[in-house]
């Protein structure tokens, strides 16, 4: 399994949340329907893993960027 992003506040407080309601429909029996809760927790988990993705690679970018500016610093 993927290890796990780093989530913010609002997703943990999310994925809580839709863990509470799961153990909650839990309690009313071993045949009541969990699918929906589960996809919207994985979809938080995708959409974090997105951010973080995206974050890394606007990183990267602004590296490259600040190395071009201190190359272009030096040769003057």
């Amino acid at each position: 399994m993927a290890q796990d992003p780093k989530f913010t506040a609002r997703e943990i407080t999310q994925i809580g949340w839709y863990t509470a309601r799961m153990a909650k429909r839990g309690i009313a029996g071993e045949n009541v329907h969990l699918g929906d809760l589960q996809k919207k927790v994985d979809r938080i988990i995708d959409g974090a893993r997105d951010r973080e993705a995206q974050q890394a690679a606007d990183q990267a970018e602004a590296e490259k960027a600040a190395r071009k500016t201190r190359a272009k610093n030096t040769k003057k």
